[in-house]
């Protein structure tokens, strides 16, 4: 690819991956109206540039024409692939009916599937879909289809009861197999990610599961951030042990292999459970999920090391130690013009610039957009707008820490 950029010719296009026939249309564009000068007045530049794209549109709009017939050629070509490779769950059969019989694109022959699919295993009419996307309607006219086609009747106030009485295993249907769960919460492999959403959790109502990969070799290093949590003694922690079993670990001590998992999870009140795991440690929670009290919430860490990391911070963040009080809820992180800005509730914290003569200034905000005074927290000690940190690298945590603090605080 050339370091020169010339429009005006079909080349330079199509040495960036257009076609011909497009590279063509977007020459002659360029041609007909090629830039003026820098120093040609504004309104003339700008009325050049509107002619040009007035002229493309219509090959704008045949690109995206031809985008979505490549999307449906490509969905409906993977949909036969996996009908002729035995690998169909069922769906993709009906998807296929869909288009050879009612003539639906890819998005509705979808929803036609989601809704026979649904009635077959006698779920509810349930359609869910983008409502800002312009074939919504027909996409859930599609579902509705589908639905009835598998036997549904949305009208019917037993309709679902009727269904679920009369749903059988997969094996013996011949165009949909429908999943029996085994449990009547997901596995701790499909729990989501923790958020800053729930509610802060005294220590003695959390419980971590940790893999035994993680207690041998610290890749992560989550027990090191535990330890520095103020009140973490107070939670439980259980290790996924090298018997395919779930044993008690004290921090101090190591394995407490006396004590019964099952009876003291099912006499112990807790709100909060993290599984902190990955391969066969994941699998041997899996395994023994039933042994798992089903709580208000229940998240686990995945993907890279650095990823867990952040993710196993905000769940600690949530733990509160005795006598501490602080605000949950979500903090809307932003980008200001002198730096990073955070807001929650009422409270606004920003980052102020360097302070004198070292150090990064932190101020916190109310309503009105001046610096938060008067305020206390709930055992009565002064709360103050401004802090100074000495490492910048710590600047989300500390305005964390500051927010959560003003958001449970009150004024006099």
């Amino acid at each position: 690819m050339s370091d020169a950029f010339d429009p005006a010719d079909a080349g330079t296009w199509i040495a960036r991956g257009r076609k011909a026939h497009h590279a063509e249309a977007l020459a002659h564009a360029w041609q007909c109206f090629p830039d003026l000068p820098n120093d040609a007045p504004l309104d003339a530049r700008i009325a050049r540039t509107r002619q040009r794209i007035q002229m493309l549109r219509p090959l704008h709009d045949e690109i995206t024409r031809e985008t979505e017939a490549e999307r449906q050629r490509k969905n409906f070509a993977f949909a036969q692939h996996q009908v002729a490779d035995g690998k169909d769950d069922g769906r993709y059969t009906v998807i296929l009916h869909a288009r050879d019989t009612h003539g639906y694109e890819w998005n509705p022959a979808v929803a036609y599937g989601d809704g026979h699919h649904a009635a077959r295993a006698g779920w509810d009419f349930r359609f869910i879909g983008n409502e800002r996307s312009k074939d919504f309607e027909h996409c859930r006219n599609a579902y509705r289809h589908g639905f009835r086609d598998g036997g549904g009747q949305p009208e019917d106030i037993f309709d679902t009861a009727r269904r679920a009485f009369a749903a059988v295993p997969s094996a013996t249907l011949p165009s949909a197999k429908i999943s029996v769960p085994d449990a009547s919460c997901p596995r701790p492999s499909q729990w989501p990610n923790p958020s800053d959403q729930p509610a802060p959790t005294s220590w003695r109502r959390r419980l971590l599961v940790l893999g035994r990969a993680e207690l041998d070799t610290g890749a992560i290093g989550l027990l090191d951030l535990l330890r520095a949590i103020p009140g973490h003694d107070g939670a439980m922690v259980l290790i996924a042990a090298p018997d395919a079993s779930l044993r008690f670990y004290d921090l101090l001590t190591g394995y407490a292999d006396h004590l019964d998992v099952g009876l003291i999870l099912q006499q112990a009140a807790l709100d909060d459970i993290l599984i902190a795991a990955d391969g066969p440690d994941l699998a041997t929670i899996d395994a023994a999920a039933h042994r798992l009290p089903i709580v208000r919430n229940m998240e686990r860490t995945r993907n890279s090391a650095l990823q867990q990391r952040a993710q196993f911070r905000i769940w600690l963040a949530r733990g509160r130690a005795p006598g501490d009080q602080f605000a949950a809820g979500h903090i809307r992180w932003g980008k200001m013009a002198a730096g990073l800005s955070g807001r929650l509730g009422g409270f606004t914290a920003r980052y102020a610039g360097p302070a004198q003569p070292s150090g990064h200034r932190i101020v916190i905000e109310d309503a009105s957009g001046a610096p938060a005074q008067g305020y206390r927290s709930a055992g009565g000690d002064p709360l103050e707008p401004e802090i100074v940190i000495t490492n910048r690298a710590h600047l989300r945590a500390c305005m964390t820490a500051q927010l959560r603090s003003f958001a449970a605080g009150l004024r006099f």
